[in-house]
């Protein structure tokens, strides 16, 4: 039982502190936001939407339930209140990374799960898009782009689908909102 005069208790052990805050892996979030919707929370798959106020990423048959029934309770509904129809999104087109091998690869557990590589790479530069890097999409063509890349090659031309397109502030968007609107006005800057 203790304290019966053989045991002297110390404070710490009378007197509880308060709990520690547990902290989330930055990291973690990060490589979060490039793999899950950020309505639906399951894990992306083709078609891929974004919007040009957020820049997050949207599974397109999540958006379209919303968009359909908008009364309907749903967790994240604050993250997409700012889209009211089809025209404030556009879908993605996206370059596979060969390196991620996602349901194909073994899944009994005995393999090491790099959760920073990404799903989708930078056309240009090869950047996998896994929240270390920002990224840009065009919004005519919807073509997505490193930061990097759009620094580095200075053309009006898109170099996934060829068409001209000039690099101006409202055909340009950023992805994540971690990725200001600042970087975007710096490389359409540096373009004239």
């Amino acid at each position: 039982m203790g304290c019966d005069g053989g045991t002297i208790p110390k404070r710490h052990e009378l007197v509880k502190g308060p709990k520690k805050i547990e902290k989330v892996d930055k990291n973690a979030e990060l490589a979060a936001k490039w793999k899950y919707c950020a309505l639906s929370q399951e894990k992306l798959r083709r078609p891929i939407v974004s919007c040009e106020l957020e820049g997050e990423l949207y599974n397109k048959d999540a958006i379209i339930e919303y968009l359909l029934d908008k009364s309907a309770e749903r967790p994240n509904a604050e993250a997409v209140a700012h889209i009211r129809g089809i025209k404030d999104i556009k879908e993605l087109n996206l370059t596979d990374n060969p390196e991620w091998e996602g349901e194909r690869r073994n899944t009994k557990g005995d393999r090491y799960e790099d959760i920073h590589c990404g799903m989708f790479i930078c056309p240009v530069v090869g950047l996998e898009m896994n929240g270390k890097h920002r990224f840009c999409y065009l919004q005519t063509c919807g073509c997505v782009f490193s930061d990097r890349a759009l620094k580095e090659v200075k053309t009006e031309i898109c170099h996934k689908v060829g068409n001209i397109h000039l690099f101006i502030f409202p055909r340009l968007f950023s992805l994540s909102r971690l990725s200001t609107l600042t970087a975007i006005f710096e490389v359409t800057e540096s373009r004239w």
